[in-house]
């Protein structure tokens, strides 16, 4: 049987566990998934930038990733939600750029799968990104 663990992103991950009661990531055995991770500090504050909001909830899921061992290349698969506005057919170029930026910066050349959705809101008003991935502990070696 394999063992389970869940893990709760210090400081944001903390409060959003405590005030909605969900963990910020689980491992069974080598998997492990994680929840969206926002673009936020730990006091929940957004970045005014969109690239700085990106690149925190990058950070982010490497802080959650950790709280279960995990690392960015053992990413196997990624979501992505990217708000845009109503009538818009298409996920700008401003935040593909900076997502395939982090993805070559963290990744180590490695290329997971990739669905990338846009949506109308997310968790946080003034939120434009959520990242969630999903991992094979020891498969980026």
């Amino acid at each position: 049987m394999s063992t389970v663990s869940f893990g709760i992103t210090p400081g944001s991950g903390e409060k959003l566990h405590h005030a909605l009661g969900y963990s910020s990531a689980v491992r069974v055995g080598d998997r492990v998934e994680t929840s969206g991770q926002a673009g936020v500090d730990d006091d929940l504050v957004i970045p005014d930038a969109l690239e700085d909001e990106i690149i925190q909830a990058f950070d982010n899921v490497e802080r959650t990733l950790a709280t279960v061992g995990a690392t960015w290349k053992d990413v196997i698969h990624v979501n992505s939600y990217h708000k845009v506005e109503p009538g818009n057919d298409a996920i700008g170029d401003d935040h593909n750029r900076v997502m395939a930026e982090q993805f070559r910066q963290r990744l180590g050349g490695r290329a997971p799968i990739w669905t990338e959705t846009g949506v109308t809101v997310l968790g946080l008003a003034a939120m434009r990104v959520e990242i969630r991935v999903t991992a094979i502990v020891g498969s980026g070696n």
